[in-house]
């Protein structure tokens, strides 16, 4: 019987890449995303939930009784949700209140204890979600920690799969990878495979507007005064994951909200692909170092989009939350007719 599987788990991986035809049709080169919401939890995130997991039972540190507990922006966070219902175990989750309420529902659909923390605070206080899963871990027996921010299996996790898959699906000819950077190993586990097969592929990571990641590998130290509030979920960080493998990078770009979002929206009018607001960012990534690097026809380039839109219809995708933010008027596309919605009475 072919294409069918003992349960859900057997569908993480071996996601499909499709060439980018208008978004991207002022760039010379051939240009693929890497779609990761082909996982059965919809982004890339199932690859080190299951890999993690499946190493702490090879280690024996889970039982039919363990909890898992970790940190998450809501994707990492569905996918541990979704492995520990069909490994049986318990799931605890400390998330921002950046998170979406339909992604606390979503979460919750998926049997996981969830604990929100403010956003807005240091790494190290006692408040942030880092530090309500760590003191969840502590005191909760028989629990495991992902950690993934921390955790090398991040890394291993794109290394094995997701890094092996981009080389054979562009037939070694794969030139540049874009990616935002997170925790980081999505990034890293592929750029390390990548750099192993050819050292000359370009490796560009995307950081977020807010976030310490993009002067950090430029200076090797923390810049404070980078760091304020914006609205990109799962992208940039406060602090440094050791997850993220500064010295397989070449490049980071940095993008802000705004045009991040026309571009998430663009991707979906222009491609018909219905990305998150990574897909926006990673995309706007692309086109802003397309402003100062050339391309050729021959370079072939692999975006990797996260994750899926559906979790971002009340954000990105609302028009409603776009003006709140300011965004519509100032839409450089001109898209608000076509966004518009018409009530017949």
């Amino acid at each position: 019987m072919s294409n069918v599987y003992d349960n859900i788990l057997g569908l993480i991986g071996n996601t499909p890449m499709v060439k980018l035809n208008t978004v991207t049709k002022d760039i010379p080169a051939t240009v693929y995303a890497k779609l990761e919401s082909y996982n059965p939890g919809h982004s890339t995130k199932d690859r080190i939930a299951l890999h993690i997991i499946e190493n702490a039972e090879k280690k024996g540190l889970l039982n039919k009784d363990s909890v898992v507990v970790e940190t998450t922006s809501g994707n990492t966070g569905f996918s541990l949700a979704m492995v520990c219902i069909i490994k049986g175990y318990k799931c605890i989750l400390a998330v921002s209140d950046k998170t979406k309420p339909e992604k606390i529902s979503y979460l919750k659909a998926l049997g996981a204890t969830v604990y929100v923390c403010p956003a807005n605070v240091p790494a190290d206080d006692p408040r942030s979600y880092y530090e309500v899963a760590k003191r969840i871990a502590s005191e909760t027996p028989n629990s495991v920690y992902i950690n993934q921010y921390f955790n090398e299996l991040n890394i291993d996790a794109h290394y094995q799969t997701t890094g092996p898959e981009i080389w054979e699906q562009t037939e070694g000819k794969i030139t540049h990878l874009f990616a935002c950077t997170g925790t980081g190993g999505t990034l890293s586990g592929s750029a390390k495979f990548l750099k192993e097969k050819n050292p000359d592929i370009k490796i560009i990571g995307v950081d977020a507007d807010g976030s310490i990641l993009k002067s950090y590998h430029e200076t090797g130290k923390i810049h404070k005064e980078d760091v304020h509030p914006y609205q990109i979920e799962g992208m940039g960080k406060n602090l440094i994951p050791t997850a993220l493998l500064f010295d397989k990078v070449d490049e980071f770009v940095r993008v802000n909200d705004e045009m991040s979002a026309y571009r998430t929206r663009e991707v979906a009018l222009k491609e018909a692909i219905m990305g998150g607001y990574t897909t926006g960012a990673v995309t706007q990534a692309l086109l802003q170092y397309a402003q100062s690097h050339e391309f050729s026809k021959d370079d072939v380039i692999v975006l990797i989009y996260p994750d899926h839109g559906s979790r971002y219809i009340t954000k990105v995708y609302s028009d409603k939350w776009m003006a709140e933010q300011g965004f519509i008027n100032n839409c450089v596309h001109n898209y608000d007719e076509v966004f518009k919605t018409e009530f017949i009475k």
